[in-house]
């Protein structure tokens, strides 16, 4: 699939259905819904220059507020509702241009020339559902994620304060967008060390390819770490200005929740972790299965990797035993899950998670299964220290979230899916049409299947 033949005609299909689904919303969704009765009258203060007006119960920064304001200035809107959420939507328009530039760094291609021509599958990658639907919403999901993109693809561009910039712009949506400040860097600094000739040999970084390394492996490119700081600490310096910038903040803060603490209490939350690996691999199957050497191979890749030695199938067991162990003691049934039945997670908590005490173990060989699909489809192309990169910044990620909620979820996908860089054309048109499936029915189930007494379901 060519970008320079398909890319302007799928991204103006893109633009133009995201405009009309918007009108839908703004017709049928005429007062601020869920989490928009705190964002909305909180942005229409500031475009009242009440900027010293803060709700106690809004618990991110005012970043989402401010682009609105500056947005009004330059095109002279209305601070309504209607017009408010045309600043998600705005993010969500300019999302597969960032995207774009992202895959093209991992499949180390050259950018298009224009930013009017974004891939067909950055496009498809844009829609991806959580992206898409709350790109409808006043909610600083969207903007927030293609701050997160820029920032790493700034960052992997040499572009380190800049990136820095984008960073701690992107922090002032989502407080543990400074996890991403800090990926950013790592990516960008692996890549080069990865094909950076270095004077001396012993200055090097030692990582395997991902395809062939072991857990040996893994403990030679821990030991070359200190080896090579020299080289990567000069590059570090923009990131340390935000990382004291936000350690500051979290000491004048009191913590790094703003607002209303009580409901955003971290707590060790293990599970989350394998909830992610299941939920990323139902949403990108397409592109798991989009391998060039087919899908048995992938397969038979995915059972030698748990199964194809006594080491493996020992390590496998010893995993599932850790995992069983994390799951009985870590388990969060939140009051929040238990309690809002208009959200999907509700129900599939209900009628999977709570279906019989086993379930949760029973899942257990298949979190694995889905890791590995995961790791074999990355790892084409990349080392070992690229393929662990994301899940090791993932992992602090979500370990302190306590809710199960899809959109804790959108940037690690975004990051992770971005990494698999052999899909073919009709891997992605078919990921294209699953998530337009998915992103109708929820849309329609959104709009026109409002219950009484209960509201309007969404993600």
């Amino acid at each position: 699939m060519s970008s320079t033949s398909f890319g302007p005609t799928v991204y103006l299909a893109f633009c133009l259905s995201t405009v009309f689904v918007l009108k839908l919303v703004n017709e049928e969704v005429t007062q601020p819904y869920m989490d928009e009765p705190f964002h909305v009258p909180q942005a229409q203060a500031y475009c009242e220059h009440k900027y010293t007006y803060w709700d106690p119960k809004i618990t991110t920064p005012p970043g989402l507020y401010i682009l609105s304001l500056i947005l009004r200035r330059v095109f002279m809107l209305k601070c309504n509702l209607a017009m408010l959420r045309l600043t998600p939507m705005l993010a969500l328009l300019s999302l597969p241009i960032a995207i774009t530039r992202l895959v093209c760094y991992h499949k180390r291609e050259r950018a298009p020339a224009s930013l009017l021509v974004p891939s067909p599958e950055a496009v498809v990658i844009s829609a991806f559902p959580i992206a898409w639907f709350f790109g409808f919403l006043y909610y600083t999901e969207v903007p927030s994620l293609g701050l997160v993109v820029l920032t790493v693809v700034a960052a992997t561009q040499d572009k380190h304060w800049i990136a820095a910039f984008l960073g701690a712009v992107s922090c002032t949506f989502r407080q543990t967008n400074v996890i991403w400040v800090l990926y950013a860097f790592a990516t960008s600094q692996v890549m080069q060390l990865r094909f950076r000739r270095p004077n001396d040999s012993r200055d090097k970084l030692y990582d395997a390819p991902a395809m062939t390394a072991s857990p040996a492996d893994l403990l030679w490119s821990i030991a070359s770490v200190p080896k090579v700081l020299p080289q990567i600490l000069p590059s570090f310096l923009p990131y340390a200005v935000v990382l004291a910038a936000f350690g500051a903040f979290v000491v004048w803060n009191g913590g790094i929740v703003l607002g209303d603490k009580s409901n955003h209490i971290a707590s060790l939350h293990v599970p989350q972790l394998y909830y992610f690996v299941g939920f990323a691999t139902l949403m990108g199957w397409p592109a798991l299965l989009g391998d060039k050497d087919g899908i048995l191979s992938l397969a038979r890749g995915v059972y030698r990797k748990m199964f194809g030695s006594r080491r493996n199938a020992v390590l496998t067991c010893v995993v599932s035993a850790l995992m069983a162990g994390s799951i009985h003691k870590f388990t969060i049934h939140h009051p929040f899950l238990l309690a809002d039945n208009r959200h999907y997670t509700f129900y599939v908590w209900r009628r999977v998670f709570m279906l019989h005490p086993l379930i949760p173990y029973l899942l257990i060989p298949g979190y694995i299964a889905c890791a590995w699909l995961w790791y074999l489809r990355i790892g084409r192309d990349q080392t070992l220290l690229q393929n662990l990169l994301l899940p090791l910044f993932v992992t602090p990620m979500l370990l302190p979230t306590p809710l199960l909620e899809p959109r804790y979820f959108l940037v690690p996908y975004i990051l992770l899916r971005a990494q698999v860089i052999d899909v073919p054309g009709w891997g992605v048109v078919l990921e294209g049409l699953w998530y337009a499936a998915i992103n109708a029915a929820t849309m329609w189930i959104f709009l026109y299947k409002e219950r009484d007494g209960v509201g309007r379901f969404m993600w």
